[in-house]
């Protein structure tokens, strides 16, 4: 989800740059600096960047270069009288003769103070013609493209990690299914041989087999292993998708949470223990990549 993009348009020798900026977030929260005269095309902004890049904290920037163009700047001559009436009331006040007073305010340095004073300097900020926002807007389309294709870019390489990675768990699965089918066999057995050792005289044959059985069924995982597979499954179909799926991976990364929680709850097997804690540990991986999925 994250992306940067840029571009740049030159407009009657001024030089417009814009640059969008994207990082990762659940919702679409979008932040535009820009020049007061252009803010009656903010909302077209918002639908465009919106139905562009979808979700994500992000920041536009426009901003213009015209400080070689002298005639986008004016001085404020009533400022500038203004100022020149307060040094000479200051003068006044400190007692220096009017001789000086106009020897100091036909100084250059006199002009260069006055230059540098707030409002003496006025930019020049107005939206020439529809051409010119037009062209800005070209530019705004060229900055987003470029930060969508930055953005695909990182997609791949995510795509590659969690696919990995998903993968892995797909191949532990398969695993825990080998150990599973000796594991119930091992576990009667176990059992009987347990009942031999108490040497109980009278035992109820098909009550014990009942409670058998009833034990051995709370114990079997392989209808969470059926779960899990699919959910593995539908997980590798929705990360081909090309729209947006990151919520959706998301969804289904709990899902399969919950299975292999559950797997390890039911399986009493320090093996399937083990290889359920390796499942854990990869998809906690995936679910931290998710986060920038768009």
């Amino acid at each position: 989800m994250t992306g940067y993009g840029k571009a740049e348009v030159n407009i009657l020798n001024k030089n417009f740059f814009v640059e969008i900026k994207s990082l990762n977030s659940k919702n679409f929260d979008l932040n535009i600096k820009m020049s007061s005269i252009y803010r009656g095309e903010e909302i077209s902004l918002r639908k465009l960047i919106l139905e562009k890049l979808k979700r994500g904290k992000i920041e536009l920037s426009i901003w213009c270069d015209d400080s070689n163009n002298s005639n986008n700047y004016k001085i404020d001559k009533e400022i500038v009288s203004s100022y020149l009436q307060q040094i000479k009331n200051l003068n006044i006040a400190l007692n220096k003769n009017n001789s000086d007073f106009k020897k100091i305010n036909t100084s250059n340095d006199l002009l260069q103070v006055i230059a540098n004073l707030p409002g003496v300097i006025i930019k020049n900020e107005s939206l020439n013609n529809k051409s010119e926002w037009k062209k800005i807007n070209e530019a705004i389309n060229e900055a987003i493209d470029s930060l969508i294709k930055f953005r695909i870019s990182e997609g791949k390489v995510l795509g590659k990690d969690i696919f990995k990675r998903i993968t892995i768990i797909s191949k532990l699965l398969k695993q825990i299914s080998t150990l599973s089918k000796t594991r119930i066999v091992k576990t009667k057995k176990n059992l009987k041989k347990k009942l031999i050792d108490l040497q109980l005289e009278s035992i109820n044959e098909n009550r014990l087999e009942q409670e058998l059985i009833y034990w051995l069924e709370k114990q079997d995982i392989t209808e969470e292993q059926v779960r899990l597979s699919s959910h593995l499954n539908y997980f590798i179909k929705t990360l081909n998708l090309k729209q947006p799926k990151g919520k959706k991976l998301s969804f289904i990364t709990q899902e399969i949470g919950r299975e292999i929680n559950t797997l390890g709850a039911k399986a009493s097997n320090a093996k399937i223990q083990k290889i359920v804690i390796q499942m854990k540990d990869e998809l906690e991986k995936i679910k931290e990549q998710i986060l920038n999925v768009l």
